[in-house]
């Protein structure tokens, strides 16, 4: 019984410390990993079909990239990124070369509220925008040094 509620303990105490992000800042794209591959032609055409053909979403207006295949292909064909730390993500377009995406600066950083949720989000060239999502509160700092050296843009959640 004892034994349980040590290890209950140190559970609780390690949980509390990893929902605590404290100071965040824009992640460097060079160490930020791709998570899932690429789809493939085929998988787009699969799956360009299926969506387009969904009279429901037709019905509800919801078909506007079905007008071309190339509309839907460009929406669609992304993969998931990671920053190294796997705190932020993004959906990355496949269509941007590997070094150009790796060699990409914060330009930015924002702080957006979607009912309960806090996303802090860190712009990059090519509508690159690596996300973090939390139900915390989270304010910018050095919000001058974030216009003239956006790479030094920080952020605080509590």
């Amino acid at each position: 019984m004892r034994l349980r509620h040590i290890c209950l303990a140190a559970l609780l105490a390690s949980l509390g410390g990893a929902a605590t992000a404290g100071t965040l800042s824009c992640p460097d794209l060079a160490k930020a990993v791709q998570v899932n591959a690429c789809p493939t032609d085929d998988e787009l055409r699969t799956t360009y079909s299926g969506f387009c053909s969904d009279s429901a979403k037709a019905y509800a207006n919801q078909t506007d990239s079905c007008i071309r295949y190339e509309d839907y292909r460009e929406m669609k064909n992304v993969a998931m990124w990671e920053s190294k730390d796997g705190v932020f993500s993004s959906y990355v377009s496949c269509n941007l070369p590997l070094d150009k995406v790796k060699a990409s600066k914060a330009m930015a950083m924002s702080v957006l509220r979607q009912g309960k949720l806090t996303k802090l989000v860190c712009s990059y060239p090519n509508d690159i925008n690596f996300t973090y999502r939390t139900k915390s509160d989270c304010s910018i700092s050095n919000a001058n040094t974030c216009v003239d050296n956006p790479a030094t843009c920080q952020a605080t959640c509590d």
